[in-house]
């Protein structure tokens, strides 16, 4: 039995840690610490658990094997320190850090103490990704010229536990970034993941166009962004994230290649819309993405407790996120000097 540390009880680990954990029969939630003690407590009461007074005292206990890091971004890199120096596992929510260096800082640290350190990329485990990742590398579509990919919704005013204009995520000091952060870190990653090629250069372009916190003011942080991706493989393509879609959520990824193109989640009907360069159209009914109004099971923590069950390191490790990570921050300088920004290959 894995026992398991929550930090952070809000709603990314109201929705989808705690109940996925609860669900896991290898996992027992054995700690809660949030800095407002009452949802720790109505955690710990629903569940059953131990609630500490700070997260110093919750990584001291011996007793706990692995931790879930659910608080703001700005804490994530020194919650996540503490932890691996504590000696525990890691699951951190996504982003990684609020810099390149914090994140760097992060791998060393985990491989310096022997432990795992997992990043909550859940778009790499989302089923038809899965379906579509297989399906590339077995050549179905050739070898990738272009792409668009696209992650957008309405914003995070009602995804908080507390909703509303004043949400953290529009708090530059709490957020640091805006929907580079939230939407744009899970498009970068994935769209690695899928070509297996990795991002060597972005011109990108962030900005806020209409969300307004509570004193009608422009929020701090970006609410759109657009990137140009360079691929080390060739493949060239747009990311946009966006927290402006008033309407439905767009979660869909296009891949043209040399032998056909490939839409995921882009046909309300299927899944994977695959057109082949003959005409022939083969669609693959996957399980449909989770939204912010539609969540499903992430998967993200049965792979997480398989991977400390078998001491399996994990796929989506630190140092794997790393790859992301470093394509937003060149992603952010490249929006702020409005030049392009290469990434080195030994980066």
């Amino acid at each position: 039995m894995i026992r398991i540390g929550i930090i952070g009880c809000g709603k990314i680990a109201q929705v989808r840690h705690i109940p996925e954990y609860a669900e896991n029969p290898d996992a027992q939630l054995y700690a809660f610490f949030s800095p407002n003690r009452v949802r720790a407590e109505e955690q710990a009461a629903k569940y059953g658990g131990k609630v500490y007074d700070t997260a110093e005292a919750l990584l001291a206990d011996p007793e706990i094997d692995a931790v879930s890091i659910c608080a703001a971004n700005y804490a994530h890199a020194e919650l996540t320190l503490k932890a691996l120096e504590a000696g525990k596992h890691v699951l951190c929510e996504k982003p990684m850090a609020t810099n390149l260096a914090d994140c760097e800082a992060m791998v060393a640290c985990a491989k310096k103490n022997g432990k795992f350190l997992m990043i909550g990329h859940n778009q790499r485990l989302a089923k038809a990704h899965y379906t579509a990742k297989k399906l590339i590398d077995d050549g179905l579509i050739g070898d990738i010229v272009t792409f668009r990919t696209a992650f957008g919704h309405g914003g995070p005013e009602t995804w908080s536990i507390s909703p509303g204009k004043n949400v953290w995520f529009f708090d530059k000091k709490r957020a640091s970034m805006g929907v580079m952060a939230d939407l744009g870190v899970h498009k970068t990653d994935l769209i690695q993941y899928l070509t297996g090629q990795r991002v060597i250069r972005t011109t990108a372009r962030l900005v806020t166009l209409d969300k307004r916190g509570e004193d009608g003011e422009l929020i701090g942080v970006d609410d759109n962004a657009v990137c140009i991706y360079e691929l080390s493989g060739g493949a060239f393509g747009t990311m946009t994230a966006s927290w402006t879609y008033y309407g439905a959520e767009d979660n869909s990824t296009v891949l043209y290649g040399t032998k056909g193109i490939m839409r995921i989640y882009d046909d309300p009907a299927h899944s994977i819309v695959v057109t082949l360069s003959d005409g022939t159209v083969r669609n693959y009914d996957v399980e449909q993405i989770q939204t912010n109004d539609n969540q499903t099971k992430s998967g993200v923590i049965d792979l997480w407790i398989d991977c400390l069950k078998n001491n399996t390191p994990p796929e989506i490790s630190g140092e794997s996120a790393l790859y992301a990570m470093r394509a937003v921050f060149a992603s952010i300088e490249s929006s702020e000097t409005g030049k392009a920004v290469e990434i080195k290959a030994n980066q």
